[in-house]
């Protein structure tokens, strides 16, 4: 028997002394030109895709993070979203959870095209609605790709690893205002922002410069297990709306017709949109 442990050290990690470790069945490896990607077989979370050392996601949890990027964002819309841009997110889960909103499109750009295949064939639960007609598959970097479109998506999501290599760039305002540049009026932008408790400084850094090009910036939270200290944020940002000024009312109807067409979500439901933007009082505390 394997054991794999994940150690939570790195650029912006609070944790150096800290990791995971868990029980492994079987590994595959593969190098591609960006990153060494592992599928672990584990004995408790099912498969698990880990990126240059570190968990991105596994069989047994992604439920969580793959709702909790996507839903507060796309029930705060209200309307019927028609573009929607994703960047990262090879393993397809964020697409998956798009496409429940019955979108026009999905372009979907992912700079490293090794882990979406590996995951097509290695994580079928996950990937499972990658190949789905509405979504555009395009392998470049998602920097240089938002600079280019204007009012374009509704939505914007950035399931991305954390800032560092390639995607340091993708936490910079520069980023962020080219990105607002691409929405539609009353669009919306969100992406995973780290754990205030593992990663604070980073935390902190993300919600400024996202505060700096729009003028709603609401952090929120889930508790995702095999994530570094369990507790771990995302980021909405608009100029026009707010996820805390939706209505109950209209939320709760908005998700009644939705669970019509899908079932009921696992994490995601109205009580947790609301509740999910209860920060910790600790997290925004100068020490």
């Amino acid at each position: 028997m394997l054991w794999f442990t994940e150690y939570y050290s790195g650029e912006g990690m609070e944790l150096s002394g800290t990791g995971l470790t868990v029980r492994v069945k079987s590994a595959l490896r593969k190098k591609t030109p960006f990153q060494e990607l592992l599928l672990l077989e584990t004995e408790d979370w099912g498969r698990m895709l880990v990126l240059d050392g570190a968990i991105q996601t596994t069989e047994k949890d992604e439920f969580i993070y793959h709702e909790m990027i996507v839903h507060p964002a796309a029930f705060t819309l209200t309307r019927q979203i028609e573009r929607v841009l994703v960047i990262g997110g090879g393993d397809g889960g964020t697409v998956r959870e798009v496409l429940k909103h019955n979108p026009i499109q999905i372009d979907m750009v992912e700079i490293d095209r090794d882990v979406v295949e590996f995951s097509k064939e290695h994580l079928p639960s996950i990937s499972c609605s990658i190949d789905d007609e509405r979504v555009n598959l395009i392998f470049e970097d998602g920097r240089e790709f938002v600079k280019n479109r204007k009012e374009v998506y509704d939505l914007i999501v950035v399931d991305c690893s954390d800032p560092v290599g390639p995607s340091r760039v993708l936490y910079e305002e520069s980023f962020y205002r080219d990105a607002a540049k691409a929405l539609k009026p009353g669009g919306i932008f969100v992406t995973q922002s780290e754990s205030p408790f593992a990663q604070k400084r980073i935390h902190l850094k993300i919600v400024e410069e996202l505060s700096k090009v729009f003028k709603s910036v609401r952090p929120y939270l889930a508790f995702i297990p095999t994530y570094p200290s369990g507790m771990w944020s995302f980021t909405i940002a608009s100029n026009e709306l707010d996820p805390l000024k939706v209505p109950y009312s209209s939320l709760d109807n908005l998700y009644r017709e939705f669970t019509k067409r899908n079932g009921e979500l696992r994490y995601y439901n109205p009580k947790i949109h609301y509740g999910a933007f209860a920060i910790p009082n600790f997290v925004y505390r100068e020490e």
